[in-house]
């Protein structure tokens, strides 16, 4: 009990500190994908964090089997030397009961994912979708911010505004640069740019959004050309793209798990496999990890991590390449994904016994060495 204690806690807080650097990596990532949003218009800054705190069960589903793959590998090969495991080894340690005794923290790490594959992750996904929809309900004048240039999604107009009443009602010392297309949307007809000393926002009963700008310029031209048209107005109107919320989430991971299970799509069945995979991960990747820990003092400790860490990735690849392809129907689902785990259960098997098989297979060329002498 003690020794099963001792390796326990080795693994998982070796675990809970790699975690803790892969997931600050993986956020920072992300966080400034979202900081970039949010400097460009797309997003609210205040709902960054929001979003950070709803992506992280779909974050830790997939950092967690890592964290304990690397967590076992750096743990046990720590051990290894530092001879804490030959000890262990002459009191009748062996690959086998030390891969036992490591299944007792991956259950724990499995369980934990299993808990945000199924349920967390697909809750926080849906809440992120709404966010994302309500953001996309906005118009630029509620994202507006007074002192920076602010471009729409597609690019096709610049807006600026000097100063902005704390309501957001009233602007000051506006700038609109817009591009002119045919109806059509294949001929450009030059830029319109709107500069005006005031404007503020008009709300229509049927909820057509105006800009109404006062006491200003509309100029209309090509940039390079001399050929523009000049007009002067007290009183100009430009519509606001009137958005819609989409009531429906439509991205798969946010679709809660119950659901999928009563789904017969190939993308609903590649989902519910992919969810189920992860917890079936964990075991596997144990597995593998136990053997290619053990290291030799004159190797060090880093001489399998690199190998190791590129059989994680291959597995991972593959197991995500094979959820693409039965999405597109090019795998049965009978099949489905579980062809991967049983060829890298496989992989883990013979890691397990290599050094067994090899012993044999030394054992039998001696012995038939000696037969012929």
């Amino acid at each position: 009990m003690i020794v099963f204690r001792y390796l326990s806690r080795e693994v998982l807080v070796t675990m809970s500190a790699v975690s803790a650097v892969l997931l600050v990596i993986i956020m920072s990532g992300r966080f400034i994908k979202y900081l970039a949003q949010a400097a460009s218009g797309v997003l609210d800054p205040g709902v960054l964090f929001m979003i950070m705190g709803f992506r992280l069960p779909g974050f830790m589903q997939l950092i967690l089997p890592l964290g304990l793959f690397l967590g076992i590998l750096l743990a046990y090969g720590r051990l290894y030397l530092e001879s804490e495991m030959t000890v262990l080894a002459a009191t009748g340690m062996s690959q086998q009961r030390l891969l036992w005794i490591t299944l007792a923290p991956a259950t724990v790490v499995a369980l934990v994912v299993t808990w945000l594959s199924l349920g967390l992750a697909p809750q926080g996904a849906a809440q992120v979708a709404m966010i994302v929809n309500q953001q996309d309900a906005m118009t630029e004048f509620d994202t507006l911010e007074p002192g920076r240039f602010q471009a729409l999604r597609d690019g096709s107009r610049i807006t600026y505004t000097e100063t902005m009443s704390e309501d957001r009602a009233n602007l000051g010392g506006v700038f609109i640069s817009e591009k002119r297309v045919s109806r059509d949307g294949k001929k450009d007809q030059g830029i319109s740019v709107l500069v005006a000393e005031k404007g503020r926002q008009e709300v229509k009963p049927d909820g057509t959004r105006y800009l109404i700008l006062e006491n200003g310029y509309r100029y209309d031209g090509n940039p390079g050309e001399a050929n523009y048209r000049a007009i002067k107005y007290d009183t100009y109107g430009a519509v606001l793209p009137k958005p819609e919320i989409a009531q429906e989430v439509t991205d798969r991971e946010a679709i809660p798990t119950r659901e999928l299970f009563g789904n017969d799509t190939l993308r609903d069945r590649a989902e519910l496999q992919w969810r189920l995979s992860l917890p079936l991960l964990v075991f596997i990747v144990t597995l593998i990890a136990v053997p290619l820990s053990k290291a030799n003092p004159r190797q060090g400790r880093f001489l399998k991590l690199l190998p190791a860490i590129l059989l994680y990735m291959a597995y991972l690849t593959i197991l995500i390449a094979a959820r693409g392809a039965l999405e597109r129907g090019k795998i049965p689902i009978a099949l489905g994904l579980w062809w991967v785990h049983a060829l890298f259960l496989a992989i883990g098997v013979l890691l397990l016994y290599w050094e067994r098989l090899r012993l044999n297979a030394a054992s039998r060329r001696d012995a038939k060495e000696v037969a012929r002498g």
